[in-house]
């Protein structure tokens, strides 16, 4: 019982940032739409050196049964869900994405996912830009 506590002392302490999809756009446009393309449909200039075609981002949620796969994004962003690219994983931009894991996002049976504020508006813009 303590350790849950704790737990959730510490889930409840750390700062809920709001998901700031206009940043997230611009974290795209400078490290995803290479392979992406601007618009997000897979059509990026770097896309005829994949191994493998980039996906439409934009199609994420109508693959999903209408929910967007929070998770599988988070989980692609920081490695835990490698998808094969370049002839390997495709690069994971923890690096470029890092900051202290300070932002709450929700998972759709409502577990909470701890991240970057960057990883969490960057989620938030490819969100925003489901069709």
């Amino acid at each position: 019982m303590r350790r849950l506590t704790f737990a959730l002392a510490l889930f409840l302490a750390a700062p809920a940032t709001a998901q700031n999809v206009d940043a997230g756009k611009l974290l795209f446009m400078d490290i995803c739409a290479a392979c992406h393309g601007l618009d997000a449909t897979g059509g990026g200039p770097m896309t005829e050196a994949l191994t493998i075609s980039p996906p439409d981002l934009t199609g994420l949620s109508a693959s999903n049964d209408g929910t967007f796969p929070i998770v599988r994004v988070v989980f692609q962003f920081v490695g835990r869900d490698p998808m094969i690219a370049l002839g390997g994983p495709m690069p994971i931009f923890v690096p470029y994405l890092d900051g202290a894991a300070s932002a709450v996002l929700s998972a759709p049976d409502g577990t909470p996912i701890l991240t970057s504020p960057a990883i969490a508006d960057l989620v938030a813009y490819l969100e925003a830009i489901q069709s």
